[in-house]
């Protein structure tokens, strides 16, 4: 059995990534893609093989045969056409940040619960097989207990017209919500429980008025989460989670290629590369695997990768933060 998906929106990363993952998937089949640009969705069908492509995202949510839609649109579109998805009776999964208020996400599940259908945030990485084992190594004995969390993910984009730079902060731009989440997000994963505070330093662009550069540190009542995220410098990512026995390095966390495997590094104490104890992880495409267990829930009635009351977390944590770049302060996390 395979569920019908349709796409709102014709984002790159739907394009390029999310659609091609699904398409490969056991579980998944694209049928239709809607653009408010007929002639974009014509294209991308035509590209991608997709039955069907339509040049209003209503004209999709009323099609019938459709079970399930996966939206790409702006951050500040995300919430409003999830609920018109669902209160059309389909299945959602949504692109991160789902939203940008603890309301939002609120109402969101009021909504999907009112109407009996599975609603997800689209953070890939946690249906990927490498941090799946990564949580694994984490919560074992010989690891210890998880104490720290490090990471990093930047890349370098001074194009005014990005979608990521042309919008002020209130409809998502920066790089706090576009790859800051993931850090905060994985981190959570790992320690299996939500920080009680977090502080942040952030500098933001003069011309974009969008956070550029940002640090922050995320207080978890069993350990402590580090991380820089920054949307203008050198492209580079990496995750450290260290325990009172070992520690996992996972090289490649959030971009993680589909042509070649993936590594982590297992060990116990500071050494040489070449000498590391390297977990190799087989070539695989995190969006089919993303794609497959959403749609394993919905044919099986089980709980999606990433539920509502997981982003209800993270939103928390995230606006936590922006609200302590601007304070200076610590500032609790509240949902």
């Amino acid at each position: 059995m395979k569920i019908k998906w349709g796409v709102l929106g014709d984002a790159g990363i739907a394009r390029n990534y999310v659609i091609p993952g699904m398409q490969a998937g056991k579980y998944s089949e694209i049928t239709a893609i809607a653009s408010r640009d007929i002639n974009k969705s014509k294209k991308t069908a035509g590209a991608l093989g997709i039955e069907k492509a339509y040049g209003s995202y209503e004209i999709l949510l009323a099609d019938q045969s459709i079970d399930a839609v996966y939206i790409p649109l702006p951050n500040h579109l995300h919430v409003e056409w999830s609920i018109k998805a669902m209160e059309a009776g389909k299945h959602v999964l949504c692109e991160k940040p789902f939203a940008l208020t603890i309301a939002d996400v609120k109402k969101a599940m009021e909504i999907r619960d009112r109407f009996g259908v599975k609603l997800g945030e689209a953070f890939m990485v946690r249906s990927h097989p490498q941090w799946l084992k990564a949580r694994e190594l984490t919560s074992g004995e010989d690891f210890g207990k998880l104490r720290a969390v490090q990471g990093f993910f930047s890349y370098s984009n001074f194009d005014p017209s990005n979608i990521r730079n042309s919008y002020s902060s209130d409809m998502g731009g920066g790089g706090i919500w576009d790859i800051g989440c993931y850090p905060v997000n994985t981190s959570r994963f790992l320690f299996k429980e939500e920080p009680k505070r977090v502080i942040a330093i952030v500098e933001y662009d003069p011309n974009f008025k969008t956070d550029v550069l940002a640090s922050a540190i995320l207080d978890f009542p069993s350990g402590q989460a580090t991380f820089i995220s920054s949307t203008q410098i050198s492209p580079y990512q990496r995750m450290l989670a260290v325990g009172t026995k070992k520690h996992v390095e996972i090289k490649i966390p959030f971009n993680s290629p589909s042509t070649f495997p993936t590594e982590i590094y297992y060990d116990n104490s500071n050494i040489e590369e070449d000498e590391r104890n390297k977990i190799i992880i087989e070539t695989c495409n995190q969006y089919a695997h993303q794609g497959d267990a959403f749609s394993k829930a919905i044919i099986d009635n089980t709980e999606v990768p990433v539920p509502m009351e997981d982003t209800l977390g993270n939103t928390a944590v995230l606006t936590a933060l922006y609200k302590s770049a601007e304070s200076g302060n610590w500032e609790k996390v509240k949902k």
